[in-house]
């Protein structure tokens, strides 16, 4: 009983702080979002459309040669 009643307390003592801990951390404030400069994206954005759809479409045309290779 004795064994019982110290796994129950430990568990309940794990919880606890576990509620403490997640508290804490969910009471910091995010800090505020950087203002985007007039001339382009702001500091650590980057403009990814272009490239993305480059490497899309030379994925596409090297699939497409790999396709026509096997046949």
């Amino acid at each position: 009983m004795k064994v019982k009643k110290n796994k129950s307390l430990q568990f309940l003592l794990t919880i606890i702080l576990l509620l403490v801990v997640c508290t804490s951390y969910a009471i910091v404030a995010p800090s505020p979002p950087q203002p985007l400069a007039p001339n382009g994206p702001g500091p650590g954005l980057v403009p990814i459309d272009g490239g993305i759809a480059i490497l899309l479409a030379a994925g596409v045309a090297y699939g497409i040669k790999k396709i026509k290779q096997k046949n």
